[in-house]
């Protein structure tokens, strides 16, 4: 019996998967990738590093390695299992495939079923009875004009720019993270120089009150070494805002609340890259995920156009339904049983006569996004262009800064002593002194700055490569 009612089915299921082979042309254009020109070298890259740029990317290497210290490693990692950003992100591609799912589900035939059973008794006459009915209805649509393939690719292409999304939620945390640890150790650094300067002030103002007890020094010499130490105590509560301030924000960034973070390597002995090559200009499309992304909504824009152009042609419908009916009743103990089955199949046709101008409408709707949405795809690969220049010149010209203002940090230091000396000899006020102090106290902030400066550079330059998000 199942047999016979599921060979009732063969043909409809035969005329709907022979409409799916038949249905093979597309309206609409077929993707090309843009003919973008890009830059033959990077802007800011000086002429001495363009060779070795063309072999290897910094970029290339996974943030582990560029990040070494242990204790940053563990922040980026908790980063990656626990921030909701990422998080929100990954759910996004889950909602993309589905909606891939749901789109491509209209390129197959939908079939349901229905069941139904009856059963009676006749009393007066014993007589017992029962009825099977099963039917099926199936329906397609026929793609005849590509249609519904275009909005598949559509849809396709959503779901890869939600990916791409996805990994620059993944750079940005990771360059996020990396750049507040720096600018936390920083803070650290600068906390450090205040309290090391209080200390020096501290024993300074004693020996001057105790030069003052003596009669070698005077009452303006211990106000002045008391104005260094003021100067230095004003910095600290400060520092300390700014630490917790930072704490809170990297715990944020972990998908934690608030808490106290722990340390690695200081900020002077954290390792620095001999060299920072940026890599081939035309890989840059391929590393960067805004361009991947800002291409595969290029690729879903142009794939709206046909599936607006598919809106004017006729949209054809197949449709079939098969069944049986199966009984068998007992009169006066005499057994009887019916069998039936029907099929049946249609072919509905809807043709677009008049609309009041929405097909075209939607059609230059369709056209005016893909454009939008190819000037964006230029503009992300351009502003890419222009961050990497900038992250170039800036990591190189920090970089200096760094080496230079280290330069003044120690001749400040020597000048201090020297002036010390001159002051405990007798040849020089202690005014000299003072100057000296406060400005190797400010060069040594000054460096720690640009210390920091260096490191967010590089951060910023990892970043702006594409490099971080490739697990």
């Amino acid at each position: 019996m199942n047999m016979k009612f599921m060979g009732t089915l063969r043909p409809l299921i035969a005329a709907l998967l022979a409409a799916n082979l038949i249905a093979g042309c597309m309206v609409g254009p077929n993707y090309h990738k843009p003919d973008v020109q890009t830059p033959t070298a990077y802007h800011n890259l000086p002429e001495n590093e363009q060779a070795a740029a063309q072999a290897v990317s910094y970029a290339d290497l996974p943030w582990w390695q560029v990040f070494s210290d242990p204790v940053l490693q563990d922040l980026i990692r908790t980063a990656l299992k626990q921030n909701y950003d990422l998080q929100t992100a990954t759910e996004r591609i889950s909602a993309a495939r589905a909606q891939l799912a749901i789109t491509r589900s209209s390129l197959f035939p939908q079939v349901s079923g229905d069941g139904n059973f009856t059963g009676g008794k006749e009393q007066n006459f014993q007589s017992k009875s029962n009825f099977l009915a099963l039917t099926a209805d199936a329906a397609f649509q026929v793609d005849l004009f590509g249609g519904l393939r275009r909005a598949t690719q559509a849809s396709r292409a959503q779901l890869l720019a939600t990916e791409a999304a996805r990994q620059t939620v993944v750079l940005t945390l990771v360059s996020d993270v990396a750049s507040d640890y720096f600018a936390l150790l920083e803070l650290d650094l600068e906390l450090q120089i205040s309290r090391d300067t209080v200390k020096t002030q501290e024993d300074s103002v004693k020996l001057t009150s105790l030069r003052l007890d003596h009669g070698v020094a005077t009452k303006l010499d211990v106000l002045q070494a008391q104005q260094v130490l003021d100067t230095a105590y004003a910095q600290i509560p400060d520092f300390e805002r700014q630490i917790a301030q930072e704490e809170d924000a990297i715990s944020i960034l972990l998908g934690n609340y608030p808490q106290n973070l722990p340390r690695g390597l200081p900020l002077a002995d954290q390792p620095l890259p001999p060299s920072v090559p940026p890599g081939l200009p035309s890989s840059l499309l391929e590393r960067r995920p805004d361009i991947l992304q800002a291409e595969q909504l290029l690729i879903a824009a142009n794939a709206q156009i046909g599936v607006a152009k598919a809106q004017f042609f006729p949209q054809i419908s197949l449709t079939g339904a098969g069944g049986g009916a199966f009984g068998r009743s007992n009169l006066f103990s005499s057994m009887m049983s019916s069998q039936t089955a029907i099929w049946s199949y249609g072919v509905q046709v809807s043709q677009p006569i008049f609309t009041g101008g929405a097909l075209k409408g939607n059609l230059h709707l369709a056209e005016a996004q893909h454009q939008e949405a190819l000037i964006a795809y230029k503009q992300a690969i351009q502003e890419a262009f222009g961050e990497v220049s900038d992250g170039l010149i800036g990591y190189q010209k920090l970089h200096e800064v760094r080496v230079r203002q280290e330069q003044t940090v120690a001749d400040l230091a020597e000048s201090v002593r020297i002036s010390i000396m001159r002051y405990r000899g007798g040849t020089t006020t202690y005014l000299e002194v003072l100057d000296g102090q406060r400005s190797l106290f400010e060069a040594e902030i000054t460096l720690a700055q640009a210390r920091g400066a260096e490191y967010q550079s590089l951060v910023q330059l990892y970043k702006v490569l594409g490099g971080g998000w490739k697990q």
